[in-house]
Formats: structure tokens, sequence, C-alpha cells
């Protein structure tokens, strides 16, 4: 397979803390968080009240009408955020169509973890209660995960090569190692790749809950989830969309666009271990770090920001700890870490690739994202955290981390193009 120089053109982001990526970013690094209780539905009778929801989201000001009416939730948050990302990129002409060099020669990779569950969950439970009496036709194309890339598809006049990516909260980052292997292997010059996920539904929460993965502090959601933190007690559900514009450096060139940062190294590993819980010694989620810096050609030593899976379980922050520790070493001058879901929750496929963009974010400004709420050190999470407040920091080369049930394990590395920041 031919490697080609692989860049970063175009980001987008809907997120529980803003709508856009300059919004996103400027929230995430002044400690803005987008957790309280769910307003959707009643919670009074779940055991987990809060999450993470996208708030004064407008779909129908944001989404032409003949695509929304066809389009789930999460479908809509991923819509947004890729038609920012193609903006961004120069890639969206002055009237709201795409103009791409080759439309056969650009393709889009989906990453969403349940797709339209939550929409499925809900239509069932207005015919349970007879709130509603039949089902339209739109139903299956709006639960199906590919019809993301579908309608973008169609609004936009690409060609190319479309897969979505179904791998659990490593979607996103699988959605980006996917689209680098179909740019190196000549398949498409330009990748839209995206994020999408709605799961917010009372069943869900309830399954959830019922594994005990949920954080249970109703009574204060802003301070529920607290990655690495002692106290922690479970992950806070969010939603939302990412979006990003990956192309060869070559075709960038061509085009005459800027990048924001090189995509040096990638990795997907399995723990071969456990359908939900992660292997207990970390081992496949340190492989995947190593196969992404060896990738990269980059040492340990030369990553000066990992974004951290860091969900807020007990357990998952603990053995993500220790698979970073044996690849980096204990608590190595070098390395800040911190995990952004204490600000948006999980948002599972979608966090994949807002997690990326604050390494981008990070590389371009120098500023690392905190790790909100983190007050009671945890000997089993020794790491050198971003605590609470965003830091300065001069770093040429940023790590972020998606983990899975299924023991997935994705890692993408990120380096900074002197030449073409911005």
């Amino acid at each position: 397979m031919h490697k080609s120089t692989l860049v970063i053109t175009g980001m987008g982001a809907v997120t529980p803390i803003g709508t856009g990526t300059t919004d996103y970013w400027n929230n995430l690094v002044t400690g803005v968080c987008g957790i309280d209780t769910i307003t959707r539905f009643a919670v009074d009778d779940l055991p987990v009240h809060i999450a993470a929801e996208v708030r004064n989201f407008d779909a129908e000001q944001l989404i032409p009408h003949t695509l929304e009416r066809n389009m789930a939730l999460f479908a809509k948050y991923g819509y947004v955020a890729a038609r920012e990302a193609l903006q961004d990129a120069g890639l969206d002409g002055p009237e709201g169509t795409v103009h791409p060099v080759h439309p056969e020669r650009v393709g889009i990779v989906m990453g969403t973890a349940m797709d339209g569950m939550s929409t499925l969950a809900a239509t069932q439970a207005q015919l349970s209660t007879g709130s509603l009496h039949k089902v339209g036709p739109r139903l299956v194309p709006m639960i199906l995960g590919n019809m993301t890339a579908g309608i973008l598809a169609i609004a936009c006049g690409f060609h190319g090569p479309s897969i979505t990516v179904n791998t659990a909260c490593s979607s996103g980052g699988d959605a980006i190692m996917t689209a680098a292997m179909l740019l190196n292997s000549g398949e498409a010059d330009a990748i839209l790749v995206v994020g999408g996920e709605s799961i917010l539904s009372p069943v869900l929460i309830s399954s959830l809950a019922a594994a005990r993965a949920l954080s249970r502090r109703n009574e204060d959601p802003k301070h529920a989830s607290r990655p690495f933190d002692r106290d922690r007690d479970g992950f806070v559900i969010g939603e939302g969309g990412g979006a990003l514009v990956l192309e060869t450096a070559g075709h960038a060139n061509r085009r005459g666009v800027t990048s924001y940062a090189t995509l040096a190294g990638y990795a997907n590993t399995q723990d071969g271990y456990h359908i939900t819980a992660p292997d207990p010694h970390g081992a496949g989620a340190a492989k995947c770090m190593q196969l992404a810096l060896s990738r990269a050609g980059l040492r340990a030593s030369d990553i000066g920001y990992l974004n951290a899976h860091g969900t807020s379980t007990p357990m998952g922050d603990k053995v993500e700890t220790l698979a970073i520790e044996a690849v980096f070493g204990k608590r190595p001058g070098h390395l800040m870490v911190s995990s952004t879901k204490g600000a948006t929750g999980h948002m599972m496929g979608a966090g994949g690739i807002t997690e990326i963009i604050a390494c981008i974010k990070a590389l371009q400004t120098g500023l690392l994202p905190p790790n909100l709420n983190y007050h009671t050190p945890d000997p089993d999470c020794d790491l050198n955290l971003v605590a609470n407040t965003a830091m300065r920091a001069d770093i040429r080369a940023a790590m972020s981390n998606s983990l899975g049930f299924g023991g997935q394990n994705s890692s993408i590395i990120l380096t900074r193009d002197e030449q073409n920041r911005r």
C-alpha cells in the first residue's frame, strides 16, 4: 500500500457545550460543562436523570426540510458538523452546494456506535402506549447507521467510496483509520469523516444503569463526570456530531488550501477479553498506542498531549492508566493527559471525532483542554493531568484514544505542520 502524507483541512462540531468548532473549543478550554438534568423525556422513574444534551439545536433551520424529515437525531448532528467541516475545508460552494475537484474521488466514512436506536425505541414506546397508531415509511431509513453518509452524498454530489463504521465507542477513531486506509490505497483523494450519536432513551439508560456503567449523581450533574478522580462512579451519556475533512497533502496543495494538522499515525486492536469489561492489564490498549506510534515513526517521548478515553468509570480509567504507563512510563514529564468527557459527557462515536478536534486545536493554539472535576487523586490513576483548568504547552504531537465495548481500541496521532499551521 502506498503511504501518502494525510492532512486535515476542515473541522466541524455539534456538542453539548456548543455547536460549531469555535464555540465548542472556547467553551471547552474555559471549563464549561454541558451535563444537566435530561429535558427530552420524563426521568422520574429512571435510575439516572442526567446527560449531556445538545441544546438550542434547531434542525429545521440548519438542514433542508427534504433531508431533515428523513433523519434521526444522530444523523442530524453528523450532517450539521459535516457541512461545517466542508465549508471550513473550502469544499462548500457559495450556494450551499459542494464543488470538489472530482466528485468520484471524494468519499465519506461515518462512525456511530448505536445508529438510530433511540428513535426506534421511542417509536416502539409510542406504539405500545397508543400515542402512535401506525409506522410511517421513513422509519427504517432514519435508523440506519449509513444514512448520514447517504444523505450527505445526495446533498453534496459525492460519488466516491462510502463506508459506515460501527465499533461501539471507538467508532469515531476507527472511522479516521478507515478513511486513511482508503486514501492510502488510492480509492479517494479526500474523505469526509463524520461521527454522530444520540442514544438518549429510557430503555438504553435503564440498560446501562443496570450494568452499573452510569454515574448516579442526579443531584449534582455538573460534577457527575469526573475522569480519573478517586470518587468517579460511572460515565454520563453525551450526544452530538463531529466531522473532519481528511485528504492527501498533494490533493490539498492542488486545491491551494492549508492544513490544520497531519494525521501521522493510527491503529486499531482488539482485547479479546470480555464483551463489556476491558482487559484488566490494559494490554490491548497499550498495543494499540504502540502500533500508532510505530506507524507514525515517533517515540513515546514525542507525544506532548494525550486526550484519554477517560469515561469516569472505576475500572475503565484504572485500566487505561495501566495502558498509558506501559507505553509512556510512570508520569513522564513530557506527557500531559486529560479527558474532555467531564465537559461533554461520553459522546461515543461522535466523541472520537470531537476529541481529535480538541487535539488539533491544542496543537494549533498551544492550549491543552482541562480534565474537569478532578479533586481527589486516585493512586490507580497517577497521571500528569491537566486538572480542572486549561494549561499552556508547546506541543508538536498529540494522541487521542477511544476504547469501546467488545474490546475495541483506537489510537490516533496528529502532528503539527509548521509550514501549514493556521
